[in-house]
Formats: C-alpha cells, structure tokens, sequence
C-alpha cells in the first residue's frame, strides 16, 4: 500500500466515524486515533522485525528506550 492509499484509508475512516456520531460533537480526536493506530502498528512492526526492539526502534524512527515505553504502554511486554 501506497502512502497515499494509507492516507485514503485514514481519511475514509474518519469520515465514516464522523457520520456514526450522528451530528455528536466528537472529543480528544487526535488522541484517540494516535492510540488506536499505534497499537497495530507496533504489533506489526515487531513482528516484522522478529521482535528485535532495536531493529524495530531503527523503523520506527524511535529512540529504543520510547519503543520500549510504548510497547510496556499498550501491554505488548
């Protein structure tokens, strides 16, 4: 997939979660798509990079301490 087919993607679901609000005023947005995209994409990440943090810090363009804080953040420690 292409970047802009993963923006695509992201653009269509945002749209299709502002019509299942109904006209509801949405809250805290951006954090709530930061959580909900970083969790597969540290899924993914590490298991492409065999579980290598190092490896997968170096991808991610992350210091490996971060990685590492945020793998132990959404329980994938």
């Amino acid at each position: 997939m292409s970047k802009k087919n993963l923006q695509d993607s992201v653009r269509l679901s945002l749209d299709s979660y502002f019509k299942d609000l109904h006209g509801i005023e949405p809250d805290g947005i951006y954090d709530m798509l930061v959580k909900t995209v970083e969790r597969p994409l540290l899924e993914v990440v590490m298991a492409r990079a065999d579980n290598n943090q190092s490896k997968a810090a170096e991808w991610l363009g992350l210091n490996r301490n971060t990685l590492r804080k945020k793998l132990v953040e959404h329980q994938l420690l």
